[in-house]
């Protein structure tokens, strides 16, 4: 049970792999994501590091000299979510938040999934979450996916916490969405539904859930913070670029195609093809 809830997320036509964050101090964010989240560091450079699990990487942290603090009101980065494979999981890393005096933003039941929410030291979003299983979700008659915000009992879940020492987190832990912050919602329709071919599987006042396959949303996008956000400048802290794999080649091709069809900018590199959302989010579409 535990694989095919993550991979559900994981096995979709399409998925989210991991974000690019751009930080003013990268010693201290990077500590952060280590021993709050759980992250390993994978690989070091001069301006970065890449963390993951078992080998995985997940989150790209970079800096430099001209970085600047993005206002709050900017488009970009809401949350970065964190997959873990079973409830289990999310309880043994809730205790070890509280056993290190971790401070929450809140924790929510969206009857698809138990979600804890926090901020790492520089103000970017977090989210650490268990799905239930895709036969546990009530689907609409549309395709879409009944999604709410009700109370989680914390107290419950730490209750469920292993005693052994956590020991970061467990192998098969993804990205398993991303959030996002956008100055308007139909044009987030008109890019990531028309342009990329995601469907919109909810709506929320303000906000839209977009994914591939019936999961209940790979990217999401709101305007809570930023209605009216314009494109992004480049040495902005924050949100830098994540990659979306697709496993169907048939999606990829009809997102490029619609690309080009759209007269938007992609460029071939080694990893796939590398563009800038409506308001210069970089993201990467992969094979």
């Amino acid at each position: 049970m535990t694989g095919n809830v993550q991979s559900f997320a994981l096995t979709r036509p399409a998925h989210v792999k991991g974000a690019h964050l751009i930080v003013s101090d990268l010693g201290r964010v990077s500590s952060f994501y280590q021993h709050i989240i759980g992250l390993r560091v994978l690989e070091r450079n001069s301006s970065g590091e890449i963390l993951g699990v078992a080998g995985q990487p997940l989150l790209t942290l970079s800096t430099g000299n001209n970085v600047a603090a993005a206002p709050r009101n900017a488009a970009g980065l809401f949350h970065t979510a964190f997959l873990v494979p079973n409830r289990q999981e999310l309880a043994h890393w809730l205790a070890h938040a509280a056993h290190n005096n971790v401070r929450l933003d809140g924790a929510s039941d969206h009857l698809v999934s138990e979600a804890i929410y926090l901020s790492d030291p520089e103000g970017n979003g977090i989210e650490i979450y268990r799905d239930r299983t895709s036969e546990e979700w009530t689907y609409h008659h549309d395709g879409t996916v009944e999604m709410a915000t009700e109370r989680l009992n914390l107290q419950a879940l730490y209750e469920l916490a292993s005693k052994e020492k956590w020991g970061g987190m467990a192998d098969g832990t993804a990205v398993g969405h991303i959030h996002l912050q956008v100055g308007d919602l139909p044009e987030a329709d008109a890019f990531y539904r028309d342009v990329l071919g995601l469907k919109v599987m909810a709506r929320y006042p303000g906000a839209r859930f977009f994914a591939t396959g019936g999961y209940h949303h790979h990217i999401a996008a709101n305007i809570w913070n930023s209605r009216g956000a314009g494109v992004r400048q480049g040495n902005m802290t924050g949100l830098s670029d994540y990659s979306i794999v697709f496993n169907e080649k048939e999606a990829l091709d009809r997102a490029l195609t619609a690309l080009d069809r759209q007269e938007i900018a992609a460029t071939k590199t080694a990893e796939g093809w590398s563009l800038k959302d409506p308001w210069g989010i970089g993201l990467t579409l992969a094979a």
